[in-house]
């Protein structure tokens, strides 16, 4: 029985992400959060929610875990067993990820990014959405969170169908040499806005297209957004190819959609 049905994968073709509900294992998630709260950098500090308010007063800290403005990237665990296990190797996750790219063409995992917070911003004034397009060579990335994230909480956000434009500003696929125009849209749909906050609970998870528009959201909730991320690429990436005319031909989920097989 297949995880994504043909919905699924219209709404993704269409907007370049999708929501899955209630996916990550309770336990794995708990792990990761004790994880996090064990490490925290200073000046936080767990039971005063009061030091969680960001942003951080100097950018600070080495790949592993590095903090800047109010996000807090902690990498370090990421290269586990447990961790890979709680995103990228998940079962539920990984025939979802085969029913677009492909059964048996997926690279196997040997980390995820790790654990990526967002502080609290309190009483900072609220600042503009802007989007932009990750750099590195992928298909498709994936964002769980391993807590509940409320609305306007520090969500993955995403500008819908972006990915149809930008996948076209790049003289390549998948690697990062942008053509004139990637500036030109990005900052045409920083204007328009409509983006979408993806907030959800814990065990909620978000896949989105390597070349949609998305940006961390703003969190003006009082808890710290946790989640995990990782980027799903398959093993015959050709990273210099010019974008196709037909985006989808690397995806045999979306394609089989397209041919009315799916």
């Amino acid at each position: 029985m297949p995880y994504l049905d043909h919905q699924d994968i219209r709404f993704f073709k269409e907007n370049g992400y999708l929501i899955k509900r209630d996916v990550l294992k309770a336990e794995l998630m708990a792990r990761a959060r004790q994880r996090m709260w064990d490490n925290l950098p200073p000046p936080l500090v767990r039971d005063k929610p009061e030091t969680w308010v960001g942003p951080f007063a100097d950018p600070a800290g080495d790949r592993s875990s590095h903090r800047r403005n109010f996000v807090w990237n902690y990498r370090e665990p990421g290269d586990e067993d447990w961790m890979v296990r709680l995103l990228a190797t998940d079962p539920i996750i990984w025939r979802m990820v085969e029913e677009l790219l492909g059964v048996g063409m997926i690279e196997q995992p040997e980390r995820i990014r790790g654990i990526y917070c967002v502080l609290p911003e309190g009483d900072a004034p609220v600042r503009p959405m802007t989007c932009h397009v990750d750099a590195h060579p992928f298909h498709l990335g994936v964002v769980g969170y391993i807590d509940d994230v409320g609305p306007k909480g520090g969500g993955f956000t995403v500008w819908p169908e972006s990915h149809k434009t930008f996948y076209y500003d790049f003289t390549s696929q998948y690697a990062n040499e942008q053509s004139e125009s990637y500036n030109v849209h990005r900052a045409e749909f920083d204007k328009k806005g409509g983006y979408v906050d993806c907030y959800g609970q814990a065990g909620d998870i978000v896949f989105w297209h390597h070349r949609i528009g998305h940006s961390v959201g703003h969190n003006r909730s009082n808890r710290i957004r946790q989640a995990v991320l990782y980027d799903f690429k398959k093993k015959d990436l050709m990273v210099d190819e010019p974008p196709c005319e037909n985006m989808w031909r690397d995806w045999p989920g979306v394609m089989a959609l397209e041919k009315g097989k799916a």
